[in-house]
């Protein structure tokens, strides 16, 4: 009998419903493969939600998703609703989705391809083999602390603020994902702060310090953040599992997700304690190449790997998309951010006809 999931698809803006195809395209044949049913459901978040509702993130849609098994999203954003007050943007509904759904902890792999070595901009003796995670902490922080705004001081001047805040107990649980991660994985986990300055910092570093004692067979390291940032450009292969809070996550994911040559290969998931995971590729929208048929689908669909591993328990099924990324990226296959010379340059539909192909011969 087949197993059935429920799917909330956020396709979103800019490119995210041509390659959001190409992934449900993907999970279908893997489905009727392994005999896995997949009811999905559509809704709206960002842009395209905005444009409907005039909220980046309506009730219905948070609705669908805590009542779905897993949740699936393209990309959100784009020029057109850039200059919206703050709370009317695109971005605030995804950081609604991810607090309205627990989600606090992001995982970001940067592995690089064999194949791909030399898409990188760094030399390939310094990449080759990079193979990190970074564990991101996304629910708390400078993002989310308060008290946050502008501010008009005594004298008439405005004044910026932000809060970067954390409790022992958010840094308890992102640092136990991330220990339970570099179990996985390599064994060793570098936690990034700064807490030379930050007296949140030295906080943070005290708490996973403290929770190392718990985890002995990981081996426990520190960087402060712009070591960290200098570390990753310099000797990546160093690093197999990276934790750090959600600035500074933001910031070392996207530099690591550039040692692998392109934004456009990378997924992400969003866990929480319980209920539905959040999966959906690093890059942007791409607003300026949307509907041209030009985007990279590999990030969603890898993303909809992470789904099936981490959200949904069938590895099995997750193992046979990334190889078969893997056999059309063999073959030679190229969407035009990864092209070289010699290769296939290919669309984004004809690059999810390849992806199919692959699993049907697998």
């Amino acid at each position: 009998m087949a197993q059935n999931y429920r799917i909330t698809l956020l396709p979103g803006d800019g490119i995210g419903p041509e390659i959001m195809a190409v992934a449900v395209d993907v999970l279908k044949v893997v489905g009727k493969q392994l005999d896995l049913s997949f009811e999905f459901t559509e809704a709206l978040l960002g842009g395209a939600a905005i444009d409907a509702t005039s909220s980046p993130l309506p009730d219905e849609t948070l609705s669908t998703c805590r009542n779905s098994d897993a949740v699936l999203l393209a990309a959100i954003g784009g020029y057109k609703w850039d200059n919206l007050p703050r709370h009317q943007r695109p971005e605030t509904g995804l950081l609604g989705l991810r607090a309205g759904l627990g989600l606090f902890a992001n995982l970001r792999p940067a592995k690089i391809l064999p194949q791909l070595v030399d898409a990188s901009s760094l030399k390939r003796e310094v990449v080759e083999g990079v193979d990190m995670m970074v564990v991101r902490e996304l629910t708390g922080g400078i993002y989310f602390g308060q008290p946050r705004g502008v501010f008009e001081t005594e004298t008439g001047e405005k004044r910026g603020v932000n809060t970067m805040a954390y409790t022992e107990a958010e840094i308890d649980r992102i640092g136990r994902v991330a220990f339970e991660t570099a179990q996985k994985r390599g064994g060793k986990l570098c936690s990034v702060d700064k807490a030379n300055v930050l007296e949140v910092s030295q906080l943070w570093r005290d708490r996973i310090t403290l929770l190392s004692k718990e985890y002995p067979d990981v081996e426990l390291s520190h960087l402060y953040v712009d070591a960290a940032a200098m570390e990753l450009v310099r000797r990546p292969k160093q690093f197999d599992t990276i934790v750090t809070g959600n600035l500074f996550g933001d910031i070392l994911s996207d530099a690591a997700a550039m040692l692998t040559g392109s934004i456009g290969m990378l997924p992400s998931a969003s866990l929480g304690a319980s209920g539905p995971g959040l999966f959906e590729p690093v890059h942007g929208s791409a607003p300026d190449i949307a509907g041209q048929d030009k985007a990279n689908p590999l990030a969603q669909v890898l993303s909809a790997a992470m789904m099936l591993r981490y959200g949904l328990n069938q590895p099995t099924a997750a193992d046979k998309i990334e190889q078969a990324v893997l056999q059309v990226l063999d073959k030679g296959d190229r969407t035009g951010d990864i092209m070289s010379e010699g290769m296939n340059l290919l669309g984004c539909r004809a690059m999810g006809d390849s992806l199919i192909q692959a699993l049907e011969e697998s």
